[in-house]
């Protein structure tokens, strides 16, 4: 089976069934059981491939009807694009990290096409998707180039909240926040908000939005003081991310790999 699985992983996705007989015996021999097996896996990364369609699809129509983002005033339609895009982001990494996805995918196609006669139909796609994000930092920014606008006003619209939520201590005690000396009326009075949502969101989400935002728009760094602050301060929080569950990418070393690819 060993010889059969370098020929896979050399040829993908450009695998000949028909014609590679002599390489992949050892697979048409156990066709049934390849296809059984790996067919959850495949059928996985063909939803990552329907999500990712859904995604430009809905990104396009937004910048189509030239949507206007501020967490400030409508807080539910940024939340929710900034979820999009995060969301968006952590699965492309997670499908990069993803080992042997390649073998995975090229070796389920070829008991397939074993067992029906027919390849299935969104291998081509699935097999250039997979093509595509084996270096996700360079692939996410040409994705969103055309959103660019768009995510980069959701982002910028979480400076002053974002800043306001992330003082340090010493600032805490300039502002008397921490003193007990202050006077004792003023340290109970609730936090007043136009968007009482905003007071609720999480210092870690706002952080999670930044981070992975900017890696999809770098280029709003530079032409953009205000995006560069936003950037730095959210920086200075964690060395971490998460992705999913135990999944983290680890933000600083991801940022330079990032920076160091750009031109210029």
């Amino acid at each position: 089976m060993e010889p059969s699985l370098k020929f896979i992983s050399k040829k993908f996705p450009h695998l000949d069934v028909r014609s590679s007989t002599q390489h992949l015996g050892p697979v048409h021999k156990d066709r049934g059981d390849i296809a059984r097996a790996l067919g959850p896996f495949y059928h996985t990364f063909l939803d990552i491939l329907e999500f990712r369609d859904h995604v430009y699809e809905l990104l396009n129509t937004i910048d189509a009807n030239q949507c206007y983002f501020d967490i400030n005033i409508n807080y539910d339609f940024t939340k929710g694009y900034l979820d999009l895009v995060v969301t968006y982001v952590s699965l492309v990494l997670l499908l990069a990290r993803t080992e042997d996805r390649r073998l995975l995918i090229g070796l389920y196609h070829c008991a397939h096409e074993m067992s029906h006669g027919t390849s299935d139909p969104s291998f081509a796609r699935l097999g250039q998707m997979v093509l595509e994000y084996d270096h996700p930092l360079k692939k996410l920014p040409e994705e969103f180039a055309p959103h660019t606008k768009a995510v980069t006003s959701a982002l910028l619209s979480l400076h002053f909240l974002f800043a306001r939520r992330n003082q340090s201590a010493e600032q805490w005690r300039s502002d008397q926040l921490l003193s007990l000396l202050s006077t004792a009326g003023t340290m109970l009075s609730p936090a007043s908000s136009d968007t009482m949502a905003c007071e609720y969101l999480s210092l870690e989400v706002m952080e999670r939005w930044i981070l992975l935002g900017f890696l999809v728009c770098p280029g709003a760094l530079t032409s953009s003081p205000q995006c560069l602050d936003l950037w730095r301060l959210a920086l200075q929080g964690s060395l971490y991310v998460t992705l999913l569950r135990d999944e983290a990418v680890q933000v600083h070393k991801v940022t330079e790999e990032l920076l160091g690819g750009l031109k210029g």
